[in-house]
């Protein structure tokens, strides 16, 4: 089975793009973040005529996450236990706010449970989207330590756009990001915390050195500098690890007009 993960950037202004990209690349279960739709908005027919069925979960023209799967979908689940919402007007704890955004979705694709997550910015160190991340990556941290400690041997999948660059490798310059998020001790350390979970990263082991990135920003040209960030993840539960054969970056759908900030990721499971 081939897993992909993509944040899109808009799924109605490039629904052709991904549609054309998951023919190519035989891609059999496809999340995606930032559709940027109301449920209602979502193209499920595009999908539907390719053979995937879709679940997605939209509330306006921000956020948004699917899942596109040819191999079944069970289980849907609009959001995981207990996740954190957010209210600007909560003050330092955001965690129990009733706003929970469209940031994640699960189901179970083909026998592997998929959660599809894009894990809030931060924006900056002392904006209050900065606790609302940690928080929100806490509570992550905390179901998927149970769902494992239920279950060691089940076949779970987080992935999404994490909006962490784990590593100083991660980023084509940590120079230039001291002092930003992405890369804080904090956000880091919670990233470490779903591998301390159980969880790993499974493209690490195929493409451990530097320049590996599946962001660029749209200006200053950095994608033709090379000038990106590893911050789109696969992270898989033990036994989920166990059945990958390889994994990668496309990095050919950064390139072109119309093209996300983002590149896909992909791993391949060899039977379980």
């Amino acid at each position: 089975m081939r897993l992909a993960t993509w944040n899109v950037n808009s799924i109605r202004t490039r629904v052709d793009r991904v549609i054309s990209w998951l023919d190519r690349s035989d891609v059999d279960v496809l999340a995606m973040q930032e559709t940027k739709c109301k449920d209602e908005q979502f193209p499920f027919e595009a999908f539907e005529a390719a053979g995937y069925e879709v679940a997605h979960v939209g509330h306006s023209q921000w956020n948004g996450v699917a899942i596109a799967s040819r191999v079944g979908m069970e289980d849907v689940e609009l959001a995981f236990p207990h996740q954190p919402g957010f209210d600007k007007n909560a003050g330092e704890s955001l965690i129990s706010t009733p706003v929970v955004e469209a940031r994640a979705l699960g189901a179970t694709c083909g026998g592997v449970r998929v959660w599809s997550l894009y894990v809030p910015n931060g924006r900056a160190l002392d904006d209050p989207h900065y606790t609302y991340k940690l928080e929100w990556l806490a509570a992550l941290r905390k179901n998927g330590a149970e769902w494992l400690d239920r279950d060691p041997h089940a076949q779970i999948a987080l992935v999404g756009d994490w909006n962490i660059a784990p590593t100083d490798v991660d980023v084509w310059s940590p120079e230039f990001f001291a002092g930003k998020t992405h890369v804080s001790d904090q956000e880091r350390d919670a990233f470490e915390a779903m591998t301390e979970a159980g969880f790993s990263d499974v493209m690490r082991p195929f493409h451990p050195g530097p320049g590996v990135y599946t962001y660029w920003d749209y200006t200053q040209l950095r994608f033709p500098r090379k000038e990106g960030m590893r911050i789109d993840f696969i992270l898989g539960s033990p036994a989920l690890a166990a059945r990958v054969t390889d994994s990668n970056v496309d990095r050919e759908e950064r390139k072109g007009k119309g093209a996300s900030d983002h590149a896909p990721v992909w791993a391949d499971l060899a039977d379980s």
